[in-house]
């Protein structure tokens, strides 16, 4: 079995996100997963958390444990 290979993305400067924001990290996943790895976001704030979760993207965005 091969070992994931993950895109970690620093989403730290994203001080106010709206769903264009999220939209471009759903296709940048989409994009990931296309060329066999996987997205992971860094640094995400409280906003684009709850963003996250608000539109049932919690298991298609995934946040780093780092």
């Amino acid at each position: 079995m091969d070992t994931p290979r993950w895109l970690l993305c620093d989403v730290s400067d994203l001080t106010d996100p709206d769903l264009g924001d999220l939209g471009a990290l759903a296709r940048l996943q989409l994009t990931a997963r296309r060329g066999g790895g996987e997205l992971r976001l860094v640094g995400a704030g409280a906003r684009l958390r709850e963003l996250i979760d608000l539109a049932g993207l919690t298991e298609e965005l995934p946040l780093a444990d780092c």
